[in-house]
């Protein structure tokens, strides 16, 4: 490790450090503060998810190129979820987060949702806002990407259960003018919206920006009264690779192979603004006096992208592979939950947990009966996380495509898989970043 690497990891360690010493002595001090709010029955709600960032991109892992402080934070105090995973790309498991169901009964298995894709997720699933709404009162909002649809406004956020968006509709856009390129001719077109308007007044700010900013107005604004579930849905670190300058600058120490050299500085400083904001989010959510009694989630929607997935440099070494492929790279997710509700904090839980168990276990967590809800694939696993039992998740299909011809599915320890090697552009390899 370079000298100047090595320093950035100890001061990593120190922000760690002194971020855990503040919720150890906010814990002891809480019994005796007088709320000037009042606190809902029912637990606040915050998922922050991260697109496409990789095992190896996080400091609770073991990287120590990037300082990650405030993720690694809430890691390291919460319960780091080790044999987590999501599906292999953005739609499929943005699909099976919002409606506990795999991809297989969602007609997303195959692939994500293209911006000219006149299709969407199903309208006759009822997702997990609509169940938060419905049942327990929540206030529901979304802040950031959504990628389920948009070729009919019933199939957008605001129709499924949301009562607040602002972001952009489609799987990805330049992190500042927030134009994305459609599947036609290469044309390109304008995609941030504040709810159901086009927010021309958002053209040059910066996307991770403006979703912290936005997530921060939520809460302010919020009447804690009322439990809030706020999804918290990041651009980073899916490419384009995009960072403001100034931060960019911070990682010039970075030196990896001459394909990732530049790239990699930038995606570092795009990551340093998704660590900043989840910093962020959890210091309004203390000063609003809304921290104890919430649930915060971090989670990316698939592993990260290398250099052969459209110039991305996410690293997912030790584990073999990447985004779009069924390797343990492709589909085994960085993911944490923090809560005061937790009994056993501070711990790493290796019971097995996919993405789309989060429906039935935010809702058993928010107050409501797993039992009474309909059948789906998720499985209630809040006991299992917040008291440390026995997880009743065994099996996981990772996918199944017959088009594609591949499948894998995990029972226990054991993993079987048929991937196809013929047009994989080189997604079943190990990258290190070094």
């Amino acid at each position: 490790m370079s000298r100047v690497s090595r320093t950035g990891y100890c001061l990593c360690i120190l922000t760690i450090t002194t971020w855990l010493i503040q919720f150890k002595l906010h814990h002891l001090s809480t019994p005796h503060i007088t709320l000037q709010k009042p606190v809902p029955s029912h637990p606040h709600i915050i998922f922050i998810l991260a697109d496409d960032l990789g095992w190896n991109d996080v400091g609770f892992h073991g990287m120590n190129q990037i300082p990650t402080p405030n993720i690694d934070a809430l890691a390291y105090s919460g319960v780091i979820l080790h044999n987590y995973y999501t599906l292999h790309v953005c739609s499929p498991s943005r699909g099976a987060l919002l409606t506990g169901m795999h991809p297989i009964h969602l007609g997303l298995q195959d692939s994500l949702l293209g911006s000219m894709t006149p299709s969407g997720l199903p309208l006759a699933f009822k997702l997990l806002p609509e169940y938060l709404k419905g049942d327990l009162g929540y206030a529901t909002h979304i802040m950031g990407k959504w990628h389920l649809g948009a070729h009919r406004s019933m199939y957008t956020p605001i129709f499924r259960g949301f009562d607040s968006h602002v972001g952009f509709w489609h799987g990805q856009e330049d992190y500042f003018n927030h134009t994305s390129r459609a599947e036609h001719k290469g044309s390109r077109g304008y995609d941030f919206r504040r709810d159901m308007n086009i927010s021309f007044s958002d053209d040059g700010k910066y996307v991770t920006d403006i979703i912290t900013k936005e997530s921060i107005k939520i809460i302010q604004n919020h009447n804690s009264a009322r439990p809030l579930f706020l999804l918290v849905s990041h651009a980073a670190v899916h490419t384009p690779v995009q960072a403001h300058v100034s931060v960019t600058e911070q990682f010039s120490y970075i030196n990896c192979s001459p394909a990732w050299h530049n790239k990699r500085q930038v995606f570092a400083a795009q990551l340093k603004s998704l660590d900043e904001s989840v910093g962020h989010i959890v210091q309004v959510l203390q000063q609003e006096m809304m921290l104890e009694n919430s649930i915060i989630v971090f989670s990316t929607d698939n592993g990260g992208a290398g250099d052969k997935y459209h110039g991305a440099v996410g690293s997912n070494f030790p584990l073999r592979g990447m985004k779009s492929g069924l390797f343990e790279g492709g589909i085994r997710g960085v993911g944490a939950v923090w809560s005061p509700l937790i009994q056993n904090q501070a711990r790493i839980s290796s019971e097995m947990m996919t993405i789309y168990d989060w429906l039935p276990t935010l809702y058993s967590a928010a107050g409501g009966q797993f039992t009474e809800l309909p059948k789906m694939d998720g499985v209630d696993l809040w006991p299992a996380i917040s008291k440390q039992q026995v997880s009743p998740r065994k099996i996981i299909l990772h996918n199944s495509s017959s088009s594609k011809k591949v499948y894998a599915l995990r029972v226990q320890n054991y993993k079987m898989a048929k991937i196809t090697h013929k047009g994989n552009r080189g997604f079943n390899f190990w990258r290190s970043v070094h």
